[in-house]
């Protein structure tokens, strides 16, 4: 059965890192009251006394009109209809066991861009499996746009992906602004897999610049890239869908070239000669393509689609294979 967003309906959110931040800020500049779930007393407090989140972009300040910082996640649930998730996949689950509210009424938009990672399974998936809910309550925002620039108010690009394109628009009407734009798809599948694989292919790009290789091989290498991400969701899931758009493409280069890439930070850590415990050590904030190799590693046990790109980074973090090694393999194969 479908399912109808008000034009006014209520926004609640479930994290409190960078991202969650800059979308808040996002929200709140147009005006869009948030109920915002807190889990961390520094992140509560200095919200609540000075309108900053003291861990994460703390640069940003909220007019305190517009957020009600909670702790409780059910007092969240109960107030909202739009529902945003964005926590790390590795604490979601974590995150959801205190929850005892329904979600049966409620419409839950995923902004993580990760796998469960011992379900192997994407966030609306979770949600689907887990909570019984149908695709027309669940949708998702993704595109190239890391949490910095957008707390910096630089022009970013999102896509929201929903079942129902009236849906799609109307949660990008909370969002868009003049520095930041909003296009709409129903591809959820396709998006939300691109947006778990770019954290794959930007920690190979990684590697390569941490093992030495210049930006004409890691130029071949993120094209290569590209054609793997677009084989494995067309064979997967066969939709009248373009990767060429910044939702697949667009995520895929920010995240393999920018330097607010904590994946693309991870891998080079490790062609630099660091363990993988050490280089996760070093690493201040969570790099969701650690998980997601070994995800779509099993993901692709039902599907058996050609990854050697995805397989390298799954040997190198998973098997202990020599990065250099691994590579030099590769680089036979593009």
């Amino acid at each position: 059965m479908a399912f109808n967003i008000n034009d006014n309906a209520k926004c609640g959110v479930i994290g409190y890192g960078s991202w969650a931040t800059a979308l808040v800020h996002t929200l709140v500049k147009n005006k869009v009251h948030v109920w915002w779930h807190i889990r961390n007393e520094e992140v509560m407090e200095s919200l609540l006394t000075e309108g900053i989140n003291a861990k994460y972009l703390s640069d940003i300040e909220f007019d305190q009109n517009y957020i009600s910082p909670i702790s409780d996640i059910n007092e969240v649930v109960r107030n909202t209809e739009v529902i945003l998730i964005a926590t790390p996949s590795a604490f979601l689950k974590n995150v959801m066991a205190d929850l005892t509210e329904s979600l049966a009424d409620k419409f839950i938009l995923s902004a993580t861009k990760g796998i469960i990672a011992d379900d192997y399974t994407t966030i609306t998936e979770y949600f689907n499996r887990t909570y019984g809910l149908s695709y027309d309550h669940l949708g998702l925002i993704s595109g190239p746009s890391h949490a910095e620039e957008v707390g910096m108010d630089r022009l970013s690009y999102l896509t929201v992906a929903c079942k129902d394109e009236d849906n799609a628009r109307k949660i990008g009407d909370m969002f868009k602004s003049s520095t930041f734009r909003v296009s709409h798809s129903t591809d959820i599948y396709g998006i939300e897999y691109a947006a778990v694989l770019k954290n794959i292919y930007a920690l190979a790009g990684g590697l390569a610049a941490g093992l030495g290789y210049g930006d004409n091989f890691r130029a071949v290498l993120t094209a290569a890239c590209a054609k793997e991400l677009t084989r494995f969701v067309n064979e997967s899931y066969p939709f009248d869908r373009d990767t060429m758009n910044s939702a697949y493409l667009g995520d895929l280069l920010v995240t393999s070239y920018s330097s607010f890439s904590r994946n693309r930070r991870l891998g080079q850590l490790i062609g630099h000669g660091h363990t993988v415990k050490s280089a996760l050590n070093e690493m201040t904030m969570v790099a969701e393509g650690y998980y997601a190799a070994a995800c779509i590693k099993k993901v692709n046990e039902r599907h058996n689609i050609e990854m050697p790109i995805a397989d390298m980074v799954y040997d190198i973090l998973y098997r202990r294979f020599s990065a250099r090694k691994r590579m030099k393999e590769l680089t036979a194969m593009l």
